[in-house]
């Protein structure tokens, strides 16, 4: 599958609220929970005032012009937060567009991006039976802490190859 990775434009910051919906892990595809669910507080931290903080960034995935993924970042109290000074991962793809590596190109190219920004780490929240956390693992998240439902997971940054300039 043909698509481009790209800076997504703050006239396109309100498709996050779709992401954020698609990131959310559903395990029953036939009983999917409510959309109104992205208006809890807990989660609208990951997208209200988007692109407003120093730490806000994000990439999109583009297929036939139409952006179909996004991964961002901000430094946030949200579900994977470990200290102030790591942003934390929010990545969806449609579903239709997931197991084509497009969700891991997006991690790694937003990895080299926080990497060259200056960032030590990044870090994110994963449900345990999420099929997403053998990805995190292969970009090379590690596991720090785990609750009974979640692993919050780290990247240490100096650890990542430096992209071509």
């Amino acid at each position: 599958m043909e698509y481009t990775i790209r800076e997504m434009t703050r006239a396109e910051y309100p498709l996050l609220e779709d992401f954020l919906y698609e990131a959310i892990f559903q395990r029953d595809a036939a009983n999917r929970l409510p959309r109104e669910i992205i208006k809890d507080p807990q989660l609208q931290v990951y997208i209200r005032d988007f692109g407003k903080q120093k730490d806000d960034a994000c990439l999109c995935a583009e297929v036939r012009q139409t952006v179909v993924g996004a991964v961002w970042v901000r430094n946030i109290p949200g579900y994977g937060s470990v200290d102030s000074e790591t942003p934390e991962f929010a990545i969806s793809l449609y579903p239709e567009y997931r197991g084509h590596g497009i969700g891991t190109d997006l991690m790694r190219q937003m990895l080299a991006h926080l990497k060259n920004a200056g960032y030590a780490q990044a870090s994110l929240a994963v449900q345990k039976d999420n099929y997403a956390l053998r990805m995190y693992l292969a970009v090379g998240f590690q596991i720090v802490a785990e609750n009974e439902e979640e692993y919050i997971m780290v990247h240490r940054l100096e650890r990542y190859p430096t992209p071509n300039a």
